[in-house]
C-alpha cells in the first residue's frame, strides 16, 4: 500500500531521475551534503562513492544499482511531490484499482461470505489526506490497508451513508494493488 502511494507520487515527476550511475551519485553527494553521508546510507565505503562521483566506476552490482535508484528516487523533486500530494488531498482524490478478498461483518442472515473482486473507485480527497496523513505518520502497512478498507467500504459498498449502514468491510488478500493520482 505504502509502495502504490509512492509510486503514484512518481507518475507526477515532470523529469526523469538522472540515468547513470555517476549523476545518480553526483546528485546523492549534493543532497546529504558529502559522500560520508551518501557511503552510509548505501552500505558502500566512502572511496567506492567518490570513485562513481569521478565516473571511474560506470557499471554498479545489481543490488547496489537498486539501491542507489530507490534513494535517488526518494529525493527526486519534492515540491512537485508535495503540490501532488497537496492536489490529492484537497482537490482531485485518488483512483484505487485493487483485486482483493472483501469480507463483511453485517446483520445475521446476510450475504457476508468474502469473496475476490476487481474494484476501480475513485476515492474522494478526505480519504486521500488520511492515506498520506498516516503515512507520513509512519503508519504499518496494515494500518494503510486498514484505511483503504474503510474508505472502500464508505465509498463502494455503504455509497456514502445511503444503504448498509451497519457493514463493516475486511479488507484481505490481496492480489493487485495500483493507486493512482
Amino acid at each position: 500500500m505504502g509502495d502504490g502511494l509512492e509510486r503514484a507520487l512518481q507518475q507526477a515527476f515532470t523529469r526523469p531521475i538522472p540515468k547513470s550511475p555517476g549523476a545518480q551519485m553526483r546528485y546523492l553527494v549534493k543532497q546529504l551534503k558529502g559522500t560520508r553521508a551518501v557511503a552510509e546510507q548505501l552500505g558502500i565505503s566512502q572511496r567506492t562513492v567518490e570513485r562513481y562521483v569521478k565516473d571511474q566506476i560506470r557499471r554498479p552490482r545489481a543490488d547496489l544499482a537498486q539501491r542507489l535508484a530507490d534513494a535517488v528516487r526518494e529525493r527526486w523533486q519534492p515540491r512537485v511531490r508535495a503540490q501532488a500530494r497537496k492536489q490529492a488531498a484537497t482537490s482531485t482524490g485518488v483512483v484505487i484499482d485493487v483485486r482483493a478478498r472483501f469480507g463483511f461483518t453485517a446483520a445475521p442472515g446476510t450475504t457476508d461470505d468474502a469473496r475476490l473482486r476487481h474494484i476501480t473507485l475513485a476515492l474522494p480527497p478526505q480519504y486521500a489526506a488520511r492515506l498520506f496523513d498516516a503515512q507520513d505518520a509512519g503508519a504499518s502497512e496494515q494500518q494503510l490497508r486498514d484505511l483503504a478498507g474503510q474508505a472502500l467500504g464508505e465509498v463502494y459498498f455503504r455509497d456514502g451513508g445511503r444503504r448498509a449502514q451497519g457493514l463493516d468491510v475486511e479488507f484481505t488478500d490481496i492480489e493487485k494493488l495500483e493507486i493512482d493520482l
